[in-house]
This record gives C-alpha cells, sequence and structure tokens, in this order.
C-alpha cells in the first residue's frame, strides 16, 4: 500500500537527514528542503527506493549520499562499504534510479 506523500516526503526526509548527519545545519537544511521539494514534485525518487537500486548493483552499507542537479538532472552519489572492506561510489538517477555509474574509491 502506498503511502500518501506527506507521508513519503517526510520518511524521505528522516532517512535521507540521518545519512547526511555530518553537514553542517544550515547546509543540511537547504539540502533537505531542496530535496523535498524535488520529491513533492515528482523529481525524484523516494530514498529508500534510491538506497534499494544502489544495493542491488553494489551490496553493502551506504555510508554516504549526496544529491546533486546537474545539467538539469537530479543524481545521487552514494558510497558503500562492501562485505570485502572496500568503498565504492554509485551514481543514481534521481528519477529514474538507473545506474549511471559505479566506481571503486580505494
Amino acid at each position: 500500500m502506498s503511502q500518501p506523500p506527506s507521508l513519503r516526503a517526510a520518511a524521505f526526509l528522516l532517512a535521507w537527514g540521518a545519512l547526511a548527519g555530518l553537514a553542517p545545519a544550515a547546509h543540511a537544511s537547504e539540502d533537505a528542503d531542496r530535496a523535498r521539494r524535488a520529491l513533492e514534485k515528482g523529481e525524484i525518487r523516494p530514498l529508500d527506493e534510491v538506497l534499494r537500486a544502489a544495493r542491488e548493483a553494489v551490496p553493502g552499507d551506504v555510508v554516504a549520499v549526496d544529491l546533486k542537479r546537474d545539467d538539469g538532472q537530479w543524481r545521487y552519489k552514494l558510497r558503500i562499504l562492501g562485505a570485502d572492506g572496500k568503498r565504492r561510489s554509485v551514481k543514481v538517477d534521481a528519477g529514474s534510479l538507473k545506474i549511471l555509474d559505479e566506481d571503486d574509491d580505494d
């Protein structure tokens, strides 16, 4: 069963905020507002869907998330720590969940 948009937005912001917890408060607040507006407009998918797509491509624990708008497209860059201890970067189109790129950080 699908949640109402306001509940999905709140869940998105809570998850996104937890992952972005190390950013300065003002910057994190601006980023969260930008992400919420993009989600409400349907420009990006909920963070739980983005995380699921990234983990399917690169199994492991997500340790960092960054949302950017490049050339009119929303993109997530996630850092994932694999079971082998290697860090990998995964870029995901925030609207389609298409994996754009993945590579080793180490």
